[in-house]
């Protein structure tokens, strides 16, 4: 697994690196076959104070990209959100993959028992 954190209009200081490597690692535990993770950590000049920390990721799996994005007006704060959407979005990701599979082999051990059942 490839990880990139990158800054905009700021430094990512050791203990913010360490504190997302941190969180990332709660969403390894659900999904492993992650390829590519792009972190990116900005602050905007806004009238808002409450939206001016922007945290965004974007998670590179097989077959697909996830994109998440939180705001806060605390850096940490917009982590923490993001490690939770992410999480929220690699286990739909997963129960989508694993559910077509498992939903077909349903509708086939239906048809099987579809015919047998009309002779008895």
């Amino acid at each position: 697994m490839n990880l990139t954190i990158n800054g905009r209009h700021m430094e990512v200081t050791p203990s913010l690196r360490n504190y997302v490597m941190a969180k990332l690692e709660r969403i390894l535990r659900h999904f492993d076959q992650v390829m590519e993770v792009r972190i990116l950590l900005a602050v905007h000049k806004q009238k808002e104070k409450e939206k001016r920390q922007r945290a965004g990721c974007m998670l590179r799996v097989k077959g697909q990209d996830l994109f998440v994005e939180t705001s806060h007006f605390d850096l940490y704060a917009a982590v923490d959100a993001l490690a939770d959407k992410l999480d929220r979005a690699v286990v739909r990701y997963k129960q989508r993959t694993q559910g077509s599979r498992h939903g077909s082999a349903k509708r086939l051990d239906d048809m099987r028992l579809t015919p047998s059942m009309q002779s008895a």
